[in-house]
């Protein structure tokens, strides 16, 4: 039996200390090989040229040419899956949203290599990130390899939930979940929607420091208000809270109230924060009260946890794989049947809309009656 041929991964940073820690957390995976090193855009060029790399890790900070000008010609000329390291994204929203534009699929911080804890992380978050962006939908690709890392499920965190345990009603309250090409499939939901709808709650991959500016991006853009979660934050209609980066995030219930709680924690189904964890207690506390939506992104993070929801009597969305980047937490959880309806990324916002107005929200001028229930 062959084997998926590795993946190829060519590193672009002019600092030869973060090239060569790039280069080993990745020679660390079986089903990833390094093609080669540039200190600078014109040497990538040059080595494109020779060979087509599968994903491309790019830092923005270097000389004769930034790296988003170079991101811009590579998805312009020949486009190519790419990986944004660098700490400029990480000093504001405007940086950020420029690269993920331009075509970037991920954005991560500079590896830390101060504690083992956090190059352990380091190594799982840039080996997914890579797998993930080989997979994204920017041109034909082969098959991944299936060598996967021991993983921690939601019981790491919180208990399972007990079975037959009845949720009073309450509020209505939006569970979405999301990880490589989410940052734009967010926006593009977020965007769509009136200051009037329900609370919403959401995990989308990043790292930390990342989500405090994607928040404050999202905020200036949308009708609802987003911001980045603080523990012990209300969760109110038209309002947006996204999970801080390197955190869990689970809902809370006293009453007929939610709020959030933010804890630290290891990573769960490979991540933190993890939709895993948010979606189990949002099965656990809000039931048939919550909607969740299982969006875009890589491995099987939330699907068990969207099938957590359905068995509480939640509504439950996967995004269907024609507007997916990456199609594989949606097809878990529609493979494990936790998703009641699979619809696409464009009538997400609608199925929000209807949900809420079921408990007489008003609705959207824009919301499509034709929806299947």
């Amino acid at each position: 039996m062959n084997q998926a041929a590795p993946i190829r991964v060519l590193i672009v940073d002019d600092s030869a200390s973060v090239r060569q820690t790039l280069a080993g957390i990745l020679a660390s995976a079986p089903d990833i090989a390094v093609l080669g090193t540039a200190a600078d855009p014109f040497i990538a060029a040059r080595r494109i040229q020779e060979e087509v790399p599968d994903v491309i890790i790019l830092d923005l900070e270097m000389p004769r040419m930034d790296g988003l000008t170079f991101l811009r010609k590579i998805m312009a000329q020949r486009p190519i899956p790419v990986i944004i390291c660098s700490t400029l994204t990480e000093a504001g929203s405007r940086m950020l949203f420029e690269v993920l534009e331009a075509g970037a699929v991920e954005v991560l911080p500079k590896p830390r290599i101060d504690t083992r804890q956090f190059l352990t992380e380091s190594s799982i978050r840039f080996c997914d990130a890579v797998r993930a962006a080989a997979r994204a939908r920017l041109r034909p690709r082969r098959a991944p390899s299936r060598t996967v890392e021991a993983k921690l499920t939601a019981d790491a965190v919180m208990p399972p939930p007990l079975p037959g345990r009845a949720v009073a009603e309450t509020s209505r309250i939006i569970c979405l979940g999301a990880s490589t090409g989410g940052t734009e499939a967010l926006r593009d939901v977020l965007e769509a929607l009136p200051a009037q709808c329900p609370g919403i709650v959401i995990v989308q991959h990043m790292p930390e420091r990342f989500t405090a500016a994607f928040a404050k991006r999202l905020d200036g853009l949308c009708a609802i208000a987003v911001k980045e979660a603080e523990d012990g934050d209300a969760v109110r209609p038209g309002q947006a809270l996204i999970a801080p980066g390197g955190r869990h995030l689970l809902l809370q219930r006293s009453g007929g109230r939610y709020t959030v709680a933010v804890k630290d924690g290891p990573l769960v189904s490979r991540h933190r924060p993890s939709v895993d964890v948010l979606f189990r207690s949002a099965a656990q506390c809000a039931g048939g009260n919550a909607l969740g939506v299982l969006m875009t992104g890589m491995g099987d993070d939330g699907a068990a946890g969207l099938l957590e929801m359905r068995k509480a009597g939640a509504l439950t969305l996967a995004q269907n794989e024609e507007s997916c980047i990456v199609f594989g937490m949606p097809k878990e959880a529609i493979d494990r049947g936790a998703a009641v309806r699979i619809v696409p990324l464009e009538r997400i916002h609608a199925e929000i809309l209807r949900f809420g107005a079921a408990q007489g929200l008003r609705a959207a001028p824009n919301t499509d009656p034709g929806l299947d229930r």
